[in-house]
């Protein structure tokens, strides 16, 4: 199977049916879009595909032929994505830095599909979760993107789960036990996926 991903035309042997980021990762060899928790839920393993924020760890590869697929290996060569880049570094808004190649897809994909979003536009795609908390570095690079500034100030922080609000310290516990417990079944669900294909293989061979 050939992929077209980023400008670029791979010969692909995994199986059709094999998520997409294991073969970015794994067979291709681009390293900067990264595994969270396997079940399309943290959004670090994001990738524009034909432009659209895709969550490649649930996405099968098969269906794929032909599409434009964009990693953050690319970014910058888009003129947004640098724009959004260049607001990163302005704003310093990575603290470990994992999961902000997906926020960066995300904001790259927002700004070129609405030059100007709103406020509210931009909470409803700024959906990924960050284990570091920098949502209002996130928050105000985007609006400083948008040409917003004043905004950034009056859209509350995203809260990654819909547990109601996270100002009592129980519901900031059941968050961080929910991230773990999502981080570990995904964990769970690579390992087997590997097994799998390893098993697979072995019953080739023989």
């Amino acid at each position: 199977m050939e992929l077209q991903i980023n400008n670029k035309t791979y010969q692909v042997q995994a199986d059709a049916d094999t998520p997409l980021l294991w073969v970015i990762r794994d067979e291709i060899g681009l390293t900067g879009t990264k595994y969270g928790c396997g079940l399309a839920q943290c959004g670090a393993c994001s990738v524009m595909v034909d432009g659209a924020v895709v969550r490649s760890c649930v996405t099968p590869i098969e269906g794929l032929a032909g599409r434009k697929i964009t990693t953050i290996e690319a970014i910058e060569e888009d003129e947004v994505g640098k724009r959004v880049v260049d607001a990163w570094v302005r704003h310093q808004v990575p603290q470990c830095g994992y999961c902000q190649s997906g926020q960066v897809i995300a904001a790259t994909a927002l700004l070129k599909q609405v030059q100007r979003p709103s406020s509210e536009q931009i909470v409803g795609a700024m959906v990924n979760l960050c284990r570091c908390g920098t949502y209002n570095m996130i928050k105000a690079a985007v609006h400083d993107l948008s040409g917003n500034t004043d905004a950034a100030a009056s859209v509350p922080v995203p809260v990654p789960a819909s547990t109601g609000t996270a100002e009592h310290p129980l519901n900031k516990t059941a968050v961080a036990v929910a991230a773990v417990a999502v981080v570990g079944a995904g964990a769970l669900a690579a390992v087997q996926w590997k097994k799998t294909q390893k098993n697979k293989a072995e019953g080739d061979e023989s």
